[in-house]
C-alpha cells in the first residue's frame, strides 16, 4: 500500500509590491503604484469599507497628492475647508486665531481641509479600477512572512473560508494601522509615549442653521478641553477630555452627548453617527524598513492630533516611497535608494509631531492658574506684529524639507530639499490656467526660464522640460504647446516661478516626481542630470527628451 501523498500547494501568486491594509494611507500608495505601472496587490482584511468618520482633516500638501494620482476633483467636491480656527478659554474669550484666509504656503491648495473617511475611502478604492495591474482583496488577512535576498515570501488567508495561501512579492508595504501585524511579522518596536487622557470623540450630522459654533475651535478650558468644528457634508465633530472618574459607559448616553454638544450644535438636531472613547499617542517605529518590507502611516508613526497631521503625515509617506520602489523595480536605479525613504520622512515626522505635542500644551492647560498664564501670555506677545503674523499666518508648521536624501549633495541647502511651489500656469496656445503639476508629468521634471542644453543622448528615465515664460508672455506657437510633449512651454500667469528662480539666483531647476527640489543651476550648467544620475546609481538611466 502506498503512503498517502499530501496535497499539492498552490503556486505561489507572484506580484511587485503586496500592500497590507487599505485604509487611506494603503489606498493611496495602491493608486500611486498603479500609477507607475506596478503590479500590486492590495490585502484588506474587512470585507466592506471601514465606514466610519475616524480622521476628518488634511492639508494642502496631502490634496496635492490626490492631484497627483487625478482624483482630487472627486475628493475636493466634499471638502469643508474653515476659514479660521480660534483658540478660546474657559469663558469663551478668544485668545488666538489662525485665519487660514491668510495662509498660502504656496502649494495650490487651501491649507486645511476637512472631509468624510467613508466618501474619501470609496474614492480611494474606486481609483484603483483604473488599474489592470492592481487587485484589491477584501476580507484577506496576513498571517506570516518571510524574506530572502530576492522576494518576501507571505501566507494569506480568506478571513470567511479560513483558506491560507501563498503569495510571493518583491515588496511589502505595511499600512495596516497602529495594530500593524505587518510590524509585528518583522519584529519592529515601537518607541515613544501615550496619553493617559482618555477622549470622547463625537461625529454627527446637523443642518446649518443648528450649528451654535460655526467656526473650527479649541475649547482650552482648563476643566474639560475640548475640540468642535464643522465638517464635510454637513457634519460636525466634537470631541471632549474625559474626567478621571467618568466611563465610557456614562459618557456615550445620548443624554449626555446632547449635554456635551448643546454649546455648539442644536442637540434635538444633531443625529450622531460615531461617538467613541480614545487616547492618542506618540510614538514611532524604531525603525521603518526590514529588508524588503517597509511601514507607511500609523505602522510606522503615531502622533497626537493637535497639528491634524497624522493621516497627512502618511500620505507623505506613500508620495515619498511609491516612485522610488517603481525605478528599483524598473532598474532604473540602485535599490540603495530605497534608504533614502526613512532618511527623508522620519526627521520631518518627528518635527510634525513633536509640534503637536507643544501644541498640545498649550490647548491642555489642566489647572486655572496654568491656564490664566497662557492665555495672558499669548495676549502679551501676540502684541508684537511679527508674532501675531506667525500665529495667525500658521507658520509654526512645519514646512516640507527633508534635511538629507535623494538630492544634489546629498543634504539640504537654500531651497535643496524643499518642497517646490505650485502656483498657476497656462500652457502655451491656451488661456485656460491650470496648477503647474498638471503639465509636470509624473516624474522627474527640468524646468526653467532657460534649460541646460546637454544630456539628450541619455538612455533610461525621462526627464521632462517645462520652458517657463514670463507672464503677460503668450509662449511659443501651440504646435509645441501639448502637456504630454516631452518639452512643454508654460507662462507663468502669476509670476511665482520667475520670482523663486530669481530669488534663489538660478533659472533652472530639477524637481524630483514628488515635488521636492534636486538641484538648482543655470542653462550654462549642464552637470545637474549627470548629477541625478549618478544619485540613482545607475549613470546612464537619465535622459531628457526633447521635442523638435
Amino acid at each position: 500500500m502506498k503512503p498517502a501523498q499530501p496535497a499539492p500547494q498552490p503556486a505561489a501568486t507572484e506580484v511587485d509590491v503586496v500592500v497590507i491594509g487599505c485604509g487611506p494611507v494603503g489606498a493611496l500608495t495602491a493608486n500611486l503604484l498603479g500609477l507607475r505601472g506596478v503590479r500590486t496587490l492590495v490585502v484588506e482584511r474587512s470585507t466592506t469599507p471601514h465606514g466610519q468618520p475616524r480622521a476628518f482633516s488634511c492639508d494642502d500638501e496631502a490634496l496635492r497628492i490626490y492631484q497627483q494620482v487625478g482624483l482630487l476633483d472627486q475628493i475636493g467636491a466634499d471638502l469643508h475647508q474653515p476659514a479660521r480656527a480660534d483658540y478660546v478659554n474657559a469663558a469663551g474669550k478668544t485668545f488666538a486665531t489662525i485665519d487660514f484666509s491668510q495662509v498660502d504656503f504656496g502649494f495650490g491648495h487651501a491649507p486645511l481641509n476637512f472631509f468624510d473617511q467613508p466618501r474619501l475611502e470609496h474614492v480611494l478604492r474606486g481609483g484603483l479600477d483604473r488599474y489592470d495591474h492592481v487587485e484589491l482583496r477584501l476580507g484577506t488577512e496576513l498571517v506570516s512572512l518571510y524574506q530572502d535576498d530576492d522576494r518576501v515570501h507571505l501566507v494569506l488567508r480568506d478571513v470567511a473560508t479560513g483558506q491560507s495561501y501563498p503569495v510571493q512579492a518583491r515588496y511589502v508595504l505595511g499600512c495596516d494601522g497602529a495594530r500593524s501585524t505587518t510590524r509585528a511579522a518583522v519584529r519592529i518596536p515601537l518607541a515613544g509615549a501615550s496619553y493617559a487622557e482618555p477622549w470622547l470623540a463625537v461625529s454627527g450630522d446637523v443642518p446649518a442653521e443648528a450649528i451654535r459654533a460655526p467656526h473650527t475651535t479649541f475649547v482650552c478650558d482648563w476643566r474639560r478641553p475640548a475640540f468642535v468644528s464643522p465638517g464635510a457634508r454637513g457634519s460636525y465633530r466634537a470631541e471632549f477630555m474625559l474626567q478621571p472618574d467618568e466611563t465610557e459607559a456614562d459618557m456615550t448616553r445620548p443624554e449626555r452627548i446632547a449635554e456635551l454638544v448643546a454649546p455648539y450644535v442644536d442637540p434635538a438636531r444633531f443625529t450622531v453617527t460615531r461617538a467613541v472613547i480614545y487616547t492618542f499617542h506618540h510614538l514611532i517605529a524604531q525603525r521603518w524598513r526590514e529588508g524588503r518590507v517597509f511601514l507607511l502611516g500609523d505602522a510606522a508613526h503615531q502622533m497626537p492630533p493637535f497639528l491634524g497631521q497624522g493621516l497627512c503625515s502618511g500620505l507623505r509617506d506613500a508620495a515619498n516611497l511609491t516612485w522610488k520602489l517603481a525605478l528599483v523595480l524598473g532598474r532604473d536605479a540602485d535599490p540603495a535608494l530605497l534608504d533614502t525613504y526613512e532618511a527623508e520622512r522620519r526627521g520631518h515626522t518627528a518635527a510634525m509631531a513633536d509640534t503637536s505635542v507643544r501644541l498640545g500644551r498649550v490647548f491642555l492647560a489642566r489647572s486655572r492658574p496654568a491656564a490664566w498664564l497662557r492665555d495672558t501670555a499669548l495676549r502679551a506677545v501676540q502684541a508684537v506684529p511679527r508674532v501675531r503674523r506667525f500665529v495667525r499666518r500658521f507658520e509654526f508648521k512645519p514646512l516640507p524639507a527633508y534635511d538629507r536624501g535623494l538630492f544634489a549633495g546629498g543634504r539640504r541647502h537654500g531651497a535643496v530639499g524643499t518642497m517646490f511651489p505650485q502656483p498657476r500656469v497656462t500652457v502655451a496656445g491656451s488661456t485656460d490656467p491650470v496648477l503647474l503639476d498638471e503639465v509636470l508629468g509624473a516624474g522627474f521634471a527640468l524646468l526653467g526660464t532657460a534649460v541646460p542644453a546637454g544630456g539628450s543622448g541619455w538612455p533610461g528615465v525621462p526627464v521632462r522640460t517645462v520652458v517657463v515664460h514670463p507672464a503677460g508672455s503668450t509662449g511659443p506657437a501651440p504646435a509645441c504647446a501639448e502637456p504630454d510633449d516631452a518639452q512643454v512651454h508654460v507662462v507663468d500667469v502669476d509670476g511665482v516661478i520667475v520670482s523663486w528662480l530669481r530669488r534663489h539666483r538660478c533659472d533652472a531647476v530639477v524637481l524630483r516626481p514628488d515635488r521636492f527640489v534636486y538641484a538648482l543651476g543655470s542653462a550654462a550648467d549642464d552637470a545637474m542630470l549627470p548629477s541625478l544620475a549618478a544619485a540613482l546609481g545607475t549613470p546612464d538611466t537619465v535622459t531628457v527628451a526633447r521635442s523638435t
